[in-house]
């Protein structure tokens, strides 16, 4: 049976398959939305957010503090919280739609590319549940970093770029341009994106001038990247510190299991039930489209970026050190088209092509006890809620004014901007103190001396660091809260131990 997209349905039959799809799109996006408000949250977020609140407040990232990261994703948190105020509610929103947005975007493409007669609705479905119901996505995609933002942007490209071949023009391959370069702004997880797509489109475009397409999407990749212009041009030095050197050479600092972590990571994915069915179902639909479909060089040529797509993004991912399982799911979009026809070809072989929905429900089956297994294993784990309670611990005991050591969250729900050099907290285990001061960031030894010497009126940690070790010691007061600790009212100091 040729896998094709022309059907003999009636217009009242699509519109109920369109209805079926919206309402499933629908319920993954309220469990989405409903995790995201509850459940969602991760210890890296911290950065990120208090990143945006301090955009709100005039300060620069690079030039005003360190942020190791690009920035188009911390000025799109902060233009939400400008407009719908400052709470992790919001950003936890605006990242959940963007996902949501991803999804669509794939459930539309999926099904305007369905495979044979028949198959329309059931490839679309598996599209949705191998993409709303995967676990890294619903963990990771509904929260404040810039995995949601990044989805979405790539996705957009995804479906310009693919428009782009097809058009004369070139307005298609300067959105397509934009928009993979705004998920590098995002996250350089994604740069691969942008070259991927070019390439792409230079040796599949069917009309109009390469020419003229390869300078529009070369002149749209820089446009996301102009937030960055103006401090590279005030501090070249510095921005590259932060995006750059921190990245390839710091963030492993003190950390002498980085490269076993990193081994760990790489093979992680043999545990995971949905990371090995979406593989195996993909390289069944490349292996399918490849050698069996009879499909046009255009039809295959889609397909094949996906592919090139998954691939690039996980070879960076891989490089990455150290890297994390959480970021392959910026590979997920690109691997759910292969994965639904390779679901189809094996089904048309082992089984009825014309019966799809048993095999359907089986990969369903799959992600969904997978998904519950991820909710379960999160029970007890630190939410936002909790910080929140924290939080006020800390305004209970700390005046407005008052200088205050916390973690970024805790500085993020106080609405109190960090001291300069406290804004990244990973940063403190760096002890160069010759580039600290330039590169905004202060070494655990001077912290220590600041809280000897009752610098700070309030202390607040959650974690086994020198603040832990050291509040029973230099302060009056302590609330413990689980998780975490407040210490508050400083002792008076020896002379002696202030100068340790």
């Amino acid at each position: 049976m040729e896998l094709t997209a022309t059907v003999q349905e009636t217009r009242q039959h699509v519109r109920t398959q369109v209805a079926l799809l919206f309402g499933l799109v629908f319920l993954i996006a309220a469990g989405l939305m409903a995790y995201s408000q509850t459940m969602a949250f991760t210890w890296d977020e911290g950065f990120h957010i208090i990143t945006a609140q301090m955009i709100l407040r005039g300060r620069r990232p690079y030039l005003d503090f360190l942020f190791p990261q690009t920035d188009l994703n911390a000025y799109w948190n902060a233009g939400w919280m400008r407009l719908f105020g400052e709470s992790w509610r919001v950003i936890h929103t605006a990242a959940t739609l963007c996902t949501v947005g991803a999804l669509a975007l794939m459930t539309d493409y999926m099904y305007r590319r369905a495979p044979a007669i028949g198959w329309r609705l059931a490839a679309t479905v598996c599209v949705v549940v191998t993409f709303g119901l995967n676990a890294i996505i619903m963990e990771f995609g509904t929260l404040g970093q810039a995995y949601g933002f990044c989805l979405l942007m790539e996705v957009i490209a995804f479906r310009f770029v693919i428009r782009a071949v097809e058009s004369p023009g070139w307005l298609f391959a300067a959105l397509a341009g934009f928009f993979a370069s705004a998920a590098a702004g995002g996250s350089l997880l994604t740069s691969f994106v942008a070259p991927v797509m070019l390439i792409w489109m230079l040796i599949y475009n069917q009309a109009g001038k390469r020419a003229a397409k390869l300078i529009a999407f070369l002149i749209a990749v820089v446009i996301p990247f102009t937030p960055m212009l103006y401090p590279f041009a005030q501090n070249p030095k510095l921005v590259r510190f932060s995006i750059i050197d921190y990245d390839l050479i710091y963030r492993q600092v003190q950390w002498s299991g980085a490269i076993a972590h990193d081994v760990g990571v790489l093979l992680s994915w043999v545990n995971s039930g949905q990371a090995v069915l979406l593989l195996l179902l993909g390289a069944a639909g490349l292996l399918y489209v490849h050698f069996q479909s009879g499909w046009s060089r255009a039809r295959r040529a889609e397909v094949y970026l996906c592919v090139w797509l998954a691939a690039a993004i996980a070879a960076l991912i891989s490089s990455a050190h150290p890297t994390f399982g959480r970021y392959y799911l910026l590979c997920v979009p690109f691997l759910t088209v292969p994965a639904a026809i390779g679901l189809y070809s094996v089904t048309a072989r082992l089984y009825r092509a014309e019966r799809p929905w048993p095999a359907v429900a089986l990969v369903a089956f799959i992600f969904v006890v997978a998904a519950a297994a991820e909710l379960w294993s999160e029970r007890g784990n630190m939410t936002w809620p909790y910080m929140e309670t924290v939080a006020q611990k800390v305004d209970e005991v700390t005046p407005r004014g008052a200088s205050l050591l916390a973690d970024e969250h805790l500085y993020f729900l106080t609405k109190r901007m960090p001291p300069s050099g406290m804004e990244l907290w990973d940063s403190h285990k760096l002890e160069m103190k010759n580039l600290a001061g330039w590169a905004h960031f202060l070494p655990w030894s001077v912290i220590k001396q600041q809280l000897r010497a009752g610098v700070y009126v309030t202390a607040e940690t959650c974690h086994d660091e020198p603040t832990r070790d050291l509040g029973p010691q230099v302060f009056e007061h302590h609330a413990d809260m689980d998780d975490c600790d407040v210490y508050w009212t400083p002792k008076p100091q020896p002379a002696a131990a202030t100068a340790q």
